[in-house]
């Protein structure tokens, strides 16, 4: 069995094929929602540091975690040049802002806002990627671009699919690159997401999209 980077053992990925650029229709996707579980923390401290202060753009982020508050908004926002909240309730959405999913609640966009609630839990989790997800492409469609990170199982990938299919740009993280590649490699075999990025460079794709930039997909990209 192949190892990644991490020396976490590896399922064989898809085979490898090239693609165009992303985003040639020069749309501003302005809604950005990202999923991550197993060595989530550190990814988002690295993605979130080289985001630009003044991004126009509204984050949704989850990442699986215990039903305990803790300190993870403390630490996430230690280091990002964007303030990162906890909505307790529903809460205007506004850009610039990072919004994290609090500890044992689903995060969800609607009607202008984002809302955190207790609902049922999704692949075990609660908080779980595919609400946010699936709120997000209802909510804003071509606007948004789902990104899914490190971390074990295939919550996020429905989600994905459904930003996809309301023509949104959906992204992973390389599995080479990932502490454990399991999301990115599922969200590559069954959404044949838009491209593949190593976590240095997500920064700036991010930041290219939300100005209706295009972008080079990346070394190579795997497909089914």
């Amino acid at each position: 069995m192949p190892w990644n980077n991490n020396g976490i053992p590896r399922p064989s990925s898809p085979r490898l094929a090239r693609r165009n650029e992303i985003n040639t229709e020069g749309v501003k996707r302005d809604v950005i929602v990202i999923g991550a579980s197993a060595g989530g923390v550190m990814a988002l401290e690295e993605l979130f540091r080289s985001l630009p202060a003044r991004l126009p753009a509204a984050i949704g982020v989850v990442l699986h975690r215990g039903t305990s508050p803790g300190e993870l908004v403390t630490v996430l926002a230690r280091r990002s040049p964007l303030p990162v909240i906890e909505p307790k309730d529903s809460v205007p959405l506004k850009p610039g802002l990072i919004y994290l999913a609090p500890a044992d609640h689903h995060l969800l966009f609607e009607h202008g806002g984002i809302t955190a609630y207790r609902g049922p839990k999704e692949h075990s989790a609660r908080p779980a990627i595919d609400p946010l997800f699936r709120s997000a492409a209802t909510s804003y469609g071509e606007r948004v671009v789902g990104m899914l990170l490190t971390g074990a199982g295939d919550d996020g990938v429905s989600g994905l699919i459904a930003i996809s299919q309301a023509s949104g740009l959906t992204l992973a993280q390389d599995p080479d690159d990932a502490y454990m590649p399991y999301m990115p490699i599922n969200a590559m075999r069954f959404d044949d997401v838009a491209a593949v990025y190593p976590l240095r460079d997500m920064a700036a794709v991010v930041t290219a999209l939300v100005r209706g930039q295009s972008m080079a997909p990346g070394p190579k990209h795997r497909v089914k």
